[in-house]
């Protein structure tokens, strides 16, 4: 199994980038968060001139975010960047447009978008929202076409598994794994924990700090998901949901999505005081070293290719050394 970080893009992502590629990970993904983050193709291009092998890609990109000859260009100035180093995710979105107000896209734009997007890095003429269009870059503005980059999908159901399998070179995948991983050769696993000191607790200052944001991710997806009462039914949900009602309705996604992924809101303060932290092993990938290295073991035995790990808190180098360090033993 291949041993690949995630950040939530952020100003400092680039320096976090070429540090991972020191410790040996094989691979950084960073997030389309616009909401919350800096531009995703900025943040990899900066990761490029400072790095010389790990591999680099957005994962994943909202394809309503852009135009797909927008997302198209910028995957052919990274290849030019990063040649040989580039992959790029797609996902119909889950911060990326819920913390926004938005539902997730359609599979069938889904389909459509992947279409129009690959065409254009063949170099064909693609038709989209009733033009047609090609990439007219002149030498010296973008690697001469076709530009082969890989292309993978975030998909948990038939649908995107359909999607999948006719447009895509691997599965990304995230909080569950989906019983048809076993028709992919390349299935990155994203996941968030942290490497616990023998005899440290779940409900440690650090635990919270380092793990907590990814344990968040619970409740957040339960209540997008599943909506209040899946929240109210987790531990400390009653109190997560108490918090994120204060919000008038049309604002709640608001409260929802702040911090995501990065660190503990209101609501989710609430609940991990509340006692939900105990839930913090079965919802994220925490344990001692021999824990963790027992947990990629049961992924790659269920077809996981890639554990993709997001450090979280204050001290970003130490997550990713310790975390690298037990998935690496």
């Amino acid at each position: 199994m291949e041993v690949s970080c995630a950040l939530p893009t952020a100003l400092d992502s680039p320096d976090h980038i070429a540090l991972a590629e020191r410790l040996g990970y094989a691979r950084a993904w960073v997030y389309d968060t616009p909401q919350q983050s800096p531009d995703v193709w900025m943040t990899l291009a900066l990761a490029a001139e400072r790095t010389d092998r790990i591999g680099l890609g957005p994962g994943v990109l909202v394809p309503s975010l852009r135009h797909p000859m927008v997302n198209a260009a910028a995957t052919a100035t990274l290849a030019a960047l990063a040649p040989g180093r580039v992959a790029v995710a797609f996902g119909t979105g889950f911060t990326g447009r819920r913390a926004m107000g938005y539902r997730a896209i359609t599979w069938a734009f889904m389909e459509s978008y992947i279409s129009a997007y690959r065409g254009l890095l063949r170099g064909e003429v693609i038709e989209w929202e009733g033009s047609r269009m090609r990439m007219l870059h002149p030498d010296g503005h973008a690697p001469a076409l076709p530009i082969d980059v890989p292309v993978l999908v975030s998909a948990l159901g038939p649908k995107g598994h359909k999607v999948a399998g006719e447009l895509a070179d691997g599965l990304f995948v995230t909080l569950r794994l989906p019983d048809f991983m076993s028709d992919f050769s390349w299935v990155p696993y994203l996941a968030w924990g942290t490497v616990l000191d023998e005899g440290e607790g779940s409900d440690s200052a650090h635990a919270r700090a380092a793990a907590g944001p990814g344990w968040a991710l619970a409740y957040h997806g339960a209540y997008e998901f599943g909506g209040p009462d899946a929240v109210r039914a987790l531990p400390g949900g009653p109190e997560w949901m108490d918090v994120v009602e204060r919000t008038p309705a049309e604002d709640r996604h608001l409260a929802v999505h702040e911090g995501h992924c990065v660190e503990l809101n209101e609501a989710d303060r609430a609940a991990w005081e509340a006692g939900g932290h105990t839930a913090l092993r079965d919802v994220t990938l925490s344990g001692t070293r021999e824990e963790i290295r027992s947990r990629l073991d049961e992924l790659a035995a269920k077809g996981v290719t890639e554990i993709v790990f997001q450090p979280c808190g204050p001290d970003i180098r130490s997550e990713l050394e310790r975390f690298h360090e037990a998935a690496s033993s």
